[in-house]
């Protein structure tokens, strides 16, 4: 008898528990709160070219897909390849990833695949260099056309108003190189007395940056600046200065941590810059905003500053 009395109570109390302590295996939204990080989603991001530049933009942009919960895939052409990055693009579109912010080489040649990606329930945006008639969600970067102004403004001021320069840019087809060269120019025309002895496009090839940067020099050895209007340029430049220990202004564009040091070592005299470093950021938390329909501008313009050497000696590492 007691022995069946101990058995109902050990049924009673287990009962009790099962009903007090309910499954969480078969609870939906506990499985939903662990399984499921915050935000689900996969983002591309298309660089023009591979560049250590990029490689900045990069771990600024996985820094915050990280603190998302997102998955970054990053793609880039060794050196400049428009229909690499089309096949990139997509690539994108066959995985169905949610969003995609792309650097376009040619704006007009990437914009079908663009339209294509947009079509198929992909956001796109755009960053350094833009694509507007296309349906992307905003364009994040320099407002080409104040950093080609600043240029020429900071050229005016080292050069007092007179002097010689040597340019060079990076790939031709990328609207944002046309914007800043354009208005670079326009000011020095109606500001200075300023001659620009030579302009060279190496079209994202290191080796014909340094090849073309020589040569130039060779040509005009009595340059009094030299205008680096992206990052392989500036690195050729690194090289060459180094290399020959000339003493000669030279103004680059863009920041990256070699820039940076390169200014601190007497390499570069100047330094315009559009506050890369913080691109990434912008970039992904623009991609998330798109799939999720959260109000964007059209534009997203990032600071264009001028630097000197004091000044890039207090910037916070980055």
């Amino acid at each position: 008898m007691l022995t069946a009395l101990v058995i109902i109570a050990i049924c009673v109390v287990l009962i009790s528990w099962s009903r007090s302590e309910p499954s969480q295996v078969n609870s939906p939204s506990a499985n939903a709160i662990i399984e499921l990080p915050n935000h689900p989603y996969t983002f591309g991001i298309i660089y023009p070219m591979s560049h250590p530049f990029y490689e900045m933009i990069t771990q600024n942009a996985q820094k915050t897909a990280n603190s998302l919960g997102s998955k970054l895939i990053v793609k880039a052409p060794d050196e400049t390849n428009l229909e690499q990055q089309i096949r990139m693009m997509e690539t994108m579109i066959k995985q169905e990833v949610d969003a995609i912010a792309i650097a376009p080489i040619d704006a007009e040649a990437l914009a079908p695949t663009i339209k294509k990606a947009i079509s198929k329930g992909i956001a796109i945006v755009c960053f350094e260099s833009d694509c507007p008639d296309t349906g992307r969600a905003t364009y994040i970067g320099s407002n080409n056309e104040q950093a080609g102004i600043e240029l020429g403004r900071v050229i005016t001021e080292r050069l007092n108003g007179k002097g010689m320069i040597l340019v060079q840019i990076g790939m031709s087809s990328m609207s944002s190189v046309e914007q800043r060269l354009s208005a670079m120019t326009t000011y020095l025309e109606q500001h200075s007395e300023i001659q620009i002895l030579d302009i060279r496009a190496h079209e994202g090839s290191s080796v014909l940056a340094l090849t073309d940067l020589e040569e130039m020099i060779d040509n005009h050895p009595h340059f009094d600046a030299y205008i680096a209007m992206d990052p392989v340029s500036i690195s050729e430049a690194v090289l060459v200065w180094k290399a020959m220990g000339l003493n000669r202004h030279a103004i680059a564009f863009g920041m990256t941590h070699e820039v940076k040091e390169a200014m601190i070592n007497g390499q570069i005299t100047t330094i315009v810059y559009g506050n890369e470093q913080l691109w990434g950021d912008h970039i992904v938390q623009s991609l998330l905003k798109a799939v999720t329909n959260e109000s964007l501008n059209n534009f997203e313009f990032l600071e264009v500053a001028t630097l000197s050497k004091t000044q890039i000696e207090l910037l916070p590492e980055f």
